[in-house]
């Protein structure tokens, strides 16, 4: 097959004209240069991805709304402490000479049972050693009610909770401040979200009775009579 030169001359026309007329790529390319009329809008995300989902509108929640409160709270202490104490001392005093009163003049004075001596020596030692190790976690769900909106929009909850179960009471509380945007969209909320929280959890029944201090205990701990 021979190419004349009269077919080169005719192709190469061809593509002067589709470059001068400023074609584009078909409807269905991502590699469109541009919109195709005015009124038609670039291609985006929401309008060209077969996998994107519009997220959730935000959650609007107003007074007495419900929403969960996950507990997850964790602390550790540690602290060690070390004092040592030591101290040693000697005297050793001998009145060798005294003086006395005749009418208005002073005369030596001896001291005929033999001169007064005083000798001592103390001796002392302290020495302490404290070591504490505390680790708490809590963990729970509890669901709280909508008491307050502020006028910035940040919603006050509050919670209370108590199980009974064969005489154990378990009571649980929870009051504090969050933000409308903190709330997930399952209507949760973490509990380190939640400002000026006030937690408070007690536990009665024989069990907790079983391990809980007297008062005799408690006195002594805080006061070491001894």
């Amino acid at each position: 097959m021979k190419i004349g030169l009269n077919d080169l001359a005719k192709v190469g026309m061809v593509w002067m004209l589709l470059l001068a007329s400023g074609a584009q790529a078909q409807d269905s390319s991502l590699f469109q240069r541009g919109p195709r009329s005015l009124n038609e809008p670039f291609l985006t995300v929401d309008n060209a991805s077969l996998l994107y989902r519009r997220p959730n509108p935000p959650k609007t929640l107003k007074l007495h709304d419900l929403v969960t409160v996950v507990v997850s709270l964790n602390s550790r202490m540690l602290s060690e402490g070390d004092a040592e104490s030591r101290k040693t001392a000697n005297i050793q005093a001998v009145l060798a000479d005294w003086v006395g009163l005749d009418g208005l003049a002073l005369r030596p004075d001896p001291q005929t049972p033999g001169d007064p001596t005083i000798d001592g020596s103390l001796s002392s030692q302290y020495r302490a050693e404290s070591d504490i190790e505390t680790r708490n976690t809590l963990t729970f769900t509890i669901q709280s009610t909508v008491v307050d909106v502020r006028p910035n929009g940040n919603l006050v909850i509050e919670a209370r909770q108590e199980v009974t179960n064969n005489g154990e009471i378990w009571e649980k509380s929870i009051t504090g401040i969050i933000r409308r945007e903190d709330v997930n969209p399952d209507n949760t909320v973490e509990s380190d979200k939640v400002a000026d929280l006030r937690l408070f959890k007690r536990e009665r029944g024989t069990v907790r009775d079983g391990y809980r201090r007297g008062w005799l205990v408690k006195f002594y701990d805080r006061f070491h009579p001894f």
